[in-house]
């Protein structure tokens, strides 16, 4: 089977799968098959002997994880038993799922105590919001940062380990007055966090970090032989520092990825890191993927120019030989497809122009045998679908759409995982606050009463023992709600497996959905996919833990692909695209202010990032790709005025005019404007002068 394997990897892949005796960095292009590189270097490891429970393999999502676990399986050559086994040793996993696995081990050694619990990132921002009420910040008449933006600094703060000052300087100036009062409210976040025996995302990764600098680090050090890390120029300050002090005497190292697909600037996330890593790790070995086995050469021309626009990589060639640190590293995708369309670039009249073409153009490719799930919109912000929503909707197209509101975060399913939280930990604070307030008449002076009376995170009190035992004085609107819940939860409390315990929950759950939310239904049909998740495992406390550090997007993630008519289109915002591909690719709003975003103009690397951006945008597309620029975006509309500024074609796009076939939608075959709408009949030169003039300014 190794045979097999090496025979379908080109020299640079195989030269990677096979390299040893020093760290490794390989820069893979977009489409030019890293994950088959990744998965045959670990294949040649166990081939050569290389012990499975010694290999560590980092990814950012746990199905990334899986689909190369699987993929090692599948060509280790062995039985379908016998491999599935040996691969299931490799410790594989995403950086936080690691953490809380090793820790859950050490976390002794870090001080943590056992049965600690895991906040999601919404967790953290009510955690937030509590201290920011007991603080009494948000009682002042001056208006005070909300739960969400405070939560969004420290985050920033902790993953980029910059300081506060310069934080705020830089990407929240406007929360800058207030810093001494988050000085105040971080120190309480922190301090209701270790009494309440909870940690969150930034935490496990500063005890796993903190870990490989204490007594306990040298022991880590030596449980693995060969670490392997994945998409490295998506990983933050600490991430790099982990890898760092994993790294033994004799760990080699090889980590993947492309700088040129660097987009989660905003998420801490430095492409520093990538190109560092020669200097951080002695030695290193570079290895560069330019086959790209995805795209046409046409649509390779378009990425390609983009690449060459970055003004990392437009440095002399000469310092590009000699320092990655701000240069980047030089590549050109090339393909063995030839032919293929050119890509197309549409101005479009306005916004109404724009969705009406796009659904003329995804209709047309599903007669031409393209199928809708072989398509795919792109946009940089999730607004941007709104209008194409609605036409989708007005011409019977199903969709699915990534970058919105992600499932954990919907209020029902938080309000079921908070009950499972108090029962895995009754001093998770947030956790009792979200289910106390779902009761009928208690608010917050009433749940900081409850929590008081129920002793909760107080030393060697068990809060859940107290409520169930009747503890806990309630509004007589709340009474039979009250009820039911400690029923519930001491129903819950031992010997049922998770899906029993969210079974039971529900019935609580049926008696208060109804008084706080629309279609309640639909939400306890949403609790019965959870149920059915839960079945996988036999643990409250590792449903919950790998519930959070991977969350599911949506409800169809956790029952299997959309029923959606028999096809679907899907409509992503660039973010949430990356790591796919189709055959046809849409991408709109193609506008200066849009990509880039108005927010990145004036800042050179948020700028770079943004041009990065469009060549993950511009990389998804297999065969056939379209670009749309409205050139009129509306202020404000009525059937007297038409309010509107006028667009420019992206900057990074305006260059490049040459590599696509155009069409001008705004002007018509005798190269005049088009009639004006009767509705737009109206419109004076007055109001032409006027937007003139507000464009200058805004």
């Amino acid at each position: 089977m190794e045979t097999t394997l090496s025979s379908s990897l080109n020299s640079q892949q195989q030269a990677a799968a096979q390299h040893r005796g020093s760290h490794l960095l390989v820069v893979a292009g977009a489409g030019s098959g890293k994950t088959r590189t990744l998965v045959s270097r670990v294949v040649s490891l166990l081939n050569e002997g290389c012990d499975p429970g010694r290999i560590l393999l980092l990814t950012f999502t746990r199905r990334a994880s899986a689909e190369m676990i699987n993929r090692v399986a599948s060509a280790c050559g062995e039985g379908v038993e016998s491999s599935q086994r040996l691969a299931a040793q490799i410790w594989g996993g995403t950086f936080h799922a690691v953490a809380n696995r090793l820790l859950r081990h050490y976390g002794s050694a870090a001080g943590l105590p056992d049965g600690f619990t895991v906040l999601d990132h919404a967790d953290a921002i009510d955690l937030f919001g509590l201290v920011r009420m007991e603080a009494g910040f948000g009682e002042r008449a001056k208006r005070f940062p909300k739960a969400e933006t405070i939560a969004s600094v420290y985050s920033r703060v902790v993953n980029s380990q910059a300081p506060l000052d310069e934080v705020l300087a830089k990407d929240f100036p406007w929360v800058a007055p207030h810093r001494d009062e988050l000085r105040e409210l971080f120190n309480a976040y922190t301090t209701h966090k270790r009494s309440a025996h909870v940690l969150d995302y930034d935490d496990l990764l500063l005890y796993w970090r903190g870990l490989t600098a204490s007594p306990v680090g040298e022991a880590l050090r030596c449980l693995f032989d060969h670490i392997l890390v994945d998409e490295y120029q998506d990983t933050n300050p600490i991430q790099a520092d982990i890898v760092k002090g994993m790294c033994g005497h004799e760990t080699q190292v090889c980590v993947v990825g492309d700088d040129a697909q660097a987009i989660y600037g905003f998420r801490s996330a430095t492409v520093a890191n990538m190109w560092t890593f020669p200097e951080a790790f002695q030695g290193t070995k570079l290895i560069t993927l330019e086959q790209n086995y995805r795209s046409t050469s046409p649509i390779l021309g378009v990425a390609n120019a983009l690449l060459a626009q970055n003004r990392q990589q437009a440095d002399s060639a000469e310092s590009a030989a000699t320092d990655h640190s701000t240069t980047g590293y030089s590549k050109t995708l090339w393909t063995d497809r030839n032919g293929g369309v050119r890509p197309t670039l549409i101005t479009c009249y306005d916004e109404t122009e724009q969705t009406k073409v796009v659904a003329e153009r995804i209709l047309d490719a599903r007669e031409r045998g393209i199928e809708l799930k072989q398509q795919a919109v792109l946009f940089r912000a999730g607004h941007h679908s709104d209008a194409l929503e609605l036409e989708l909707v007005r011409r019977n197209i199903p969709y699915v759409k990534y970058g919105g509101l992600k499932y954990l975060e919907s209020a029902h399913i938080k309000d079921v995982l908070s009950l499972l939280r108090i029962l895995e930990n009754p001093e998770d604070r947030p956790a009792w606050r979200r289910v106390l307030l779902s009761l009928d008449g208690v608010g917050p002076a009433t749940v900081r009463r409850l929590m008081d009376e129920l002793r909760v995170s107080k030393p060697k009190s068990d809060a859940l023992a107290r409520f169930v035992d009747g503890i806990g004085r309630m509004p007589a609107s709340a009474t039979d709600q009250a009820a039911e819940l400690r029923q519930a939860l001491n129903d819950c409390r031992v010997g049922q497996p998770p899906s029993q315990q969210i079974d039971r929950l529900k019935q609580y759950c049926g008696l208060i959905f109804p008084l706080r939310y629309e279609n309640p239904d639909a939400r306890l049909a949403d609790i019965d996919q959870l149920a059915v998740t839960a079945r996988q495992y036999s643990e409250r406390s590792r449903f919950l833990v790998e519930l959070t550090l991977d969350p599911p997007e949506r409800t169809g993630d956790l029952a299997g692909p959309p029923h959606l008519d028999d096809d679907w289109l899907t409509l992503s915002t660039i973010h949430s695209a990356k790591g796919s591909e189709w055959r046809a690719v849409y991408t709109i709003h193609a506008a200066d202010g849009n990509i880039p975003s108005d927010m990145a103009i004036e800042d050179a690397d948020g700028l770079a990032e943004e041009l990065r951006l469009l060549y993950v945008a511009v990389t998804r597309a297999r065969e056939e790709l379209t670009v749309t620029f409205p050139l009129r975006y509306h202020i404000h509309q009525t059937i007297q005025r038409d309010r509107h500024h006028f667009a420019q074609l992206s900057r990074f796009l305006e260059p490049i005019r040459e590599l696509f076939d155009e069409q001008d939608l705004n002007i018509s075959s005798a190269g005049q404007r088009p009639t004006i709408r009767p509705e737009l009949a109206n419109l004076g030169v007055a109001d032409e002068v006027d937007v003139m003039l507000q464009s200058l300014w805004s």
